[in-house]
């Protein structure tokens, strides 16, 4: 409670507690979608693969996206960019609730695709300037912990209602979230002015540059590889569940039930990672989901594979706030408005290369070698972890 509120003449909400809160709203938001966009999607397309490969063409577009704001981040109030596209989210989803066309959904889709990155990475920057040297990891741990308690709630909110009143109806409650969440953080006045107006971007020279240096290649890769999982549970399983008979409130109970082990264990992981390093909290937190997502290749009873990838999740608590907090430590002075944007591409290429794989496994065999190709990818990550410096934030002045 002590980092969301101080004493200063009664109490007072803190800028992180402020951005947790946020967060939470926002998370509810883009958790009820996201709980049914697969399914979504494959009502217009029915089929697996094709869903898998509409999701890597995004992947794209975000990808190039990434390099095309930087010019922006750099020049432009971080608030104002992260309250705009919380208006344009909300009015998209208005439309998704009232359109039938899929040619619109693409458009659309590509829309929010844009906006996500400029989303991710003002909001990132955000918090970021809102802590010092030595609470940053504590803090990302703090407002990840409040996005993942957010993506208990919706799931079991989006599966429950979308089985009784259909899809559309959750675009609408998620367009309420995420106007009460523009109007919140309009009236917390929380400002971050950390701007460059001298900054001369060029993309192909800044990415060069940005790999030049080791931990930050490090930092690339493994921030990659937690949404590397992601694209599993969140666009496969779900497809993987009603394929195995069961219906929609069915994913949503997955989906519920996903966060609860980054919800226990996030923050305190965060906090450990402050004092001992990063790099045994990344060796362990990769090998957990590797050695449960391969066991699920021998598994047939569907409930123990879905327990088997909740249970898995205490790996991701490991990995998700720290993997940031991680790339910004080894940043010098405004790094961040040059390199934060060109990192966050870590996301779709990760995406990407999940998402494309594993569609291409689905054309010619079973779905369960998907466990096999996800749990040997997190070994590789885990592996690859050994590499990085062990930056111990306590440490820093």
């Amino acid at each position: 409670m002590g980092l969301l509120i101080r004493k200063q003449k009664g109490l007072a909400i803190t800028g992180i507690g402020k951005l947790a809160i946020i967060t939470f709203i926002m998370g509810i938001s883009f958790s009820l979608i996201d709980t049914i966009w697969a399914v979504y999607l494959y009502d217009f397309l029915k089929s697996d693969s094709a869903v898998g490969f509409l999701s890597t063409l995004l992947t794209i577009i975000s990808f190039i996206s990434f390099f095309l704001i930087v010019p922006l981040i750099e020049k432009t109030n971080k608030s104002k960019i992260f309250s705009i596209t919380l208006l344009l989210f909300g009015i998209s989803y208005i439309l998704f609730a009232i359109n039938t066309k899929f040619y619109i959904v693409v458009i659309l889709a590509f829309i929010l695709t844009i906006l996500h990155t400029l989303r991710i990475t003002s909001f990132g920057i955000i918090v970021k300037d809102k802590s010092n040297k030595k609470n940053l990891s504590r803090n990302e741990g703090v407002t990840y912990t409040f996005m993942n308690t957010a993506w208990l709630i919706g799931p079991l909110i989006a599966g429950l209602i979308s089985e009784k009143y259909g899809i559309p109806i959750i675009f609408l409650i998620s367009a309420i979230f995420i106007f009460l969440c523009f109007f919140l953080f309009k009236i917390s006045k929380i400002n971050d002015s950390n701007i460059d107006k001298k900054a001369n971007f060029n993309a192909i020279k800044n990415f060069k540059e940005f790999f030049k240096n080791k931990e930050r290649t490090l930092a690339y890769f493994l921030g990659g590889g937690v949404n590397f999982w992601w694209s599993l549970i969140y666009l496969f399983i779900p497809l993987f569940i009603i394929n195995n008979g069961l219906n929609v409130k069915w994913v949503g109970y997955f989906l519920f039930a996903i966060p609860i082990p980054l919800i226990l264990f996030q923050y305190p992981f965060a906090k450990l990672a402050g004092k001992i390093g990063f790099k045994k909290i990344f060796k362990i937190g990769f090998f957990i989901p590797a050695i449960l997502a391969m066991s699920c290749f021998f598994i047939t009873n569907v409930y123990l594979i879905l327990f088997i990838l909740i249970l898995a999740g205490t790996g991701l608590a490991m990995l998700e706030a720290n993997t940031e907090a991680y790339f910004f430590d080894v940043l010098r002075k405004k790094e961040e408005l040059k390199f934060y944007a060109l990192y966050n591409t870590t996301i779709d290429v990760n995406h990407f290369i999940g998402r494309l794989i594993a569609s291409i496994i689905l054309l010619i065999l079973p779905f369960k070698y998907l466990f096999l190709f996800f749990g040997f990818s997190m070994l590789f990550f885990s592996l690859l972890s050994s590499r990085i410096k062990n930056i111990i934030e306590k440490n820093k002045k």
